[in-house]
């Protein structure tokens, strides 16, 4: 009898934020985050440890899928971050840069935590009324009968991925294609319920970005076409191709034993039952002047060759994330069953086309109204074209979160070191009974206000990995970056031309202060200024909906952390 070992209790560790080890992990994780963020962040690659695929990004959604942490403190972090990233898809390392530096500001500050949860609410409340206020003067608005802005925040999201290896070209023409892309998605009618159509990305790898390009309707992928006689597909009396769409296997395989037994009398073949079953179904199809049949799964040979020579085209192994674009684009409603067919769950498209593409074979579905489209997306290796990949899919939900909410947020920085200024005014100002009602005092109130206005800075500091300097004005409290290898008593105008969101040139007496080691700085004499013109080519903008979410996800859980008094690990 092997020996039973005796249960351990479970681990106690009082105020985890004190320990050495805790401290370390944050400043070690915040450090990998910080050296990834924007457009000139360093890449990451990461793997195992004992092999396997190795993935190199410097995106939030792949860093934060492969890294692995130990410790119950930076799980938390992850975790808020990581479900950050699942609604929004933009803004992970902004989440999760601002939430470290919170938790190690708040943590130096002499204040009982408890006093510094109240107050950062507070702050937090204040940012959230001004972003969301008419007279904020870091957001813009998107006018969605013109694409400039809806460029700007592609464009900007495309650039901050450096993994992706693309030149200006490349961004300007990938940029055109996103656009586009949404565009197609969006539904000609507007009802009351409205609901956004597809984009479907087909992988093309080994070949030009500028070789990637956007088509109406749906791409499947069929190698066999290329040995396929050429077909002439039925259609209806109205000139429409009536399709029907099978989620069930038309193979004809019989079903797997752990599934039940079957009872076969003696003289009957199953397998010949099962073909003759599918020939019915494939008469019936024929007889109700279906043009495309498309299958989840695989066809029989001989119900295929049966389809072709009545001039139905039929395509299989579509695959399981073709199923729901194929039934909302072409109105169908998949066949679970080839027992039976229902005249109701027939759909139509407008035509089929074959389409060949880098050396692969197509299908082209195209749709009587387009709300469902395929962009085919090329990159030069494997590796770019998974980060590419996933920078096209945050561009495309960033575009529907703003059809959503059309607005968008200054970006480069400048947002963090706007809100910043209007903060640092804004709290010179409240009232003895503000301070009553947070039960704090007026000097605790400015030590957490500013150390969360150096957490806002320093994520705009974390743009720059040159060893340049930072700036802000003193006008618009607006971000500005000044390249590496100029002393820092140089005159800083000689120096800057333009804003890290591109809005402001360097045309006027800003009077500059640095950002960098600056503890208590000094503040705008006054609530920062909107900059004269709001419209500008070549803006860098952030998507609002997931800027302001990361703000508030980023602030509720540094203050859960700070807040955790005990951490209780099983050892078992």
């Amino acid at each position: 009898m092997a020996r039973l070992e005796a249960k351990k209790p479970p681990l106690f560790i009082s105020e985890p934020l004190t320990k050495d080890t805790v401290s370390q992990s944050l400043s070690l994780l915040s450090g990998i985050l910080k050296s990834c963020y924007g457009p000139a962040g360093r890449l990451k690659q990461l793997h195992n440890g004992v092999g396997g695929y190795v993935c190199t990004t410097s995106q939030s959604s792949a860093l934060f899928s492969c890294l692995s942490v130990s410790h119950p403190v930076l799980r938390v972090l992850m975790a808020s971050v990581q479900n950050h990233i699942s609604r929004f898809s933009d803004c992970g390392l902004f989440t999760a840069i601002l939430c470290c530096n919170l938790i190690e500001n708040f943590k130096s500050l002499n204040v009982a935590y408890c006093t510094v949860i109240q107050i950062s609410k507070h702050l937090l409340s204040l940012c959230m009324d001004y972003l969301k206020s008419e007279a904020c003067a870091c957001r813009v608005s998107v006018d969605f009968s013109s694409i400039e802005t809806l460029l700007c925040l592609v464009r900007s999201v495309l650039t901050s991925k450096p993994a992706c290896m693309l030149n200006k070209p490349e961004v300007d023409h990938l940029t055109t294609l996103i656009v586009k892309a949404f565009m197609f998605t969006v539904p000609c009618h507007v009802e009351t319920n409205a609901v956004l159509g597809k984009c479907v990305i087909v992988p093309v790898k080994g070949r030009k970005v500028v070789d990637s390009t956007v088509l109406p309707g749906l791409l499947i992928e069929a190698p066999e076409i290329r040995l396929a006689k050429p077909i002439t597909v039925k259609r209806t009396c109205s000139n429409m191709i009536k399709t029907a769409l099978f989620c069930v296997s038309m193979s004809g395989d019989l079903c797997k034993p752990e599934e039940g037994v079957i009872t076969v009398p003696q003289g009957i073949s199953l397998e010949m039952s099962e073909l003759n079953q599918l020939l019915n179904i494939g008469k019936q199809l024929v007889d109700d002047e279906v043009g495309l049949v498309v299958c989840q799964k695989v066809i029989h040979p001989s119900l295929k060759q049966y389809l072709q020579e009545n001039h139905v085209m039929a395509v299989d192994r579509a695959g399981l994330s073709l199923m729901e674009p194929l039934s909302r684009m072409t109105g169908s409603n998949p066949i679970a069953s080839i027992h039976s067919l229902s005249p109701s769950c027939y759909g139509s498209l407008k035509d089929v086309r074959i389409e060949n593409f880098a050396s692969k074979h197509f299908v082209h579905l195209i749709p009587n109204e387009t709300v469902v489209c395929s962009l085919i997306l090329c990159n030069r290796n494997e590796t770019a074209w998974d980060e590419l990949k996933r920078a096209c899919e945050t561009a495309e939900h960033v575009l529907q979160l703003t059809i959503k909410e059309p607005l968008a947020l200054l970006g480069g920085g400048c947002t963090e070191t706007h809100l910043a200024s209007y903060i640092r005014y804004k709290t010179c100002s409240l009232s003895t009974s503000s301070f009553k009602d947070m039960d704090c005092s007026r000097t605790q109130y400015q030590l957490v206000a500013d150390g969360f206005c150096r957490s806002l800075e320093s994520v705009a500091c974390s743009l720059s990995h040159d060893d340049g300097e930072t700036l802000t004005d003193m006008v618009y409290g607006h971000c500005w970056f000044v390249p590496s290898g100029f002393p820092s008593v140089s005159n800083w105008s000689d120096l800057v031309s333009k804003c890290g969101c591109g809005i402001n040139g360097n045309t006027e007496n800003l009077n500059w202060r640095l950002l960098q080691g600056q503890f208590g700085s000094p503040i705008i004499l006054g609530c920062p200024k909107e900059p004269p013109v709001k419209v500008a080519d070549f803006l860098t903008l952030d998507c609002f909906a997931a800027k302001c979410s990361g703000l508030q996800v980023a602030l509720e859980t540094a203050n859960l952390i700070l807040d955790l008094s005990y951490v209780i690990e099983d050892q078992n």
